[in-house]
């Protein structure tokens, strides 16, 4: 019978992952899904990629507690205030890391065309050794690692819906990851990443 505390944690080189497919009940999932998807303000930013600019494949909306932006892909977000249910999520977090979170960057895959390519969350304002809390909601999807010099390693397993995925130490300065485009009909899903943004002031 799978419980609260379940873990997976692959052994990769150069990587710390964590993944505990029952973070939340089925019952907390699914309030937590319903209450996102109806209000939180997505949008869908443009993103350049190779000098070609499109629209992002996929909607996002980023909260925090203060007002500092994030960047990514050429795209800046400017924050929206934290809501009861992202409040109550991340205390929800505290039982798994003690990472002071700032931020939180939430997307919205709508179908099996939404996608995010292969990246790091390497960003500059993410400091040296980011901790990244992923939550995921909805349909579940696969999630693709590969390490960023040797071609042998990587890994491929689906994120449940009520799932949380934690990456720490170095991860994202060897590996990359990626939720794949897909020709399987599937129901929409809510992925919720938090980070640490450091101040730029």
């Amino acid at each position: 019978m799978p419980t609260l505390f379940d873990v997976f944690e692959p052994k990769l080189p150069n990587a710390a992952i964590r993944y505990y497919p029952n973070f939340l009940s089925e019952n907390e999932a699914n309030e937590l899904y319903n209450t996102l998807y109806s209000e939180t303000p997505w949008q869908n930013d443009p993103i350049t990629v190779f000098g070609k600019t499109y629209p992002q494949p996929r909607m996002t909306s980023l909260h925090g507690h203060t007002t500092d932006p994030y960047g990514y892909s050429g795209i800046v977000m400017q924050p929206n205030p934290m809501t009861a249910s992202l409040l109550q999520l991340e205390k929800k977090l505290k039982a798994f890391t003690s990472e002071p979170f700032t931020t939180v960057l939430l997307n919205l895959y709508r179908d099996g065309k939404d996608s995010n390519g292969w990246h790091a969350d390497d960003e500059p304002e993410l400091g040296e050794n980011p901790v990244i809390a992923s939550v995921s909601l909805g349909a579940e999807r696969y999630f693709h690692l590969k390490h960023k010099t040797d071609k042998s390693q990587k890994l491929k397993f689906a994120l449940a819906h009520g799932s949380l995925l934690l990456m720490e130490e170095s991860t994202q300065h060897y590996w990359k990851h990626q939720i794949a485009k897909t020709a399987r009909a599937v129901e929409p899903r809510i992925n919720l990443t938090f980070r640490k943004v450091l101040t730029t002031h």
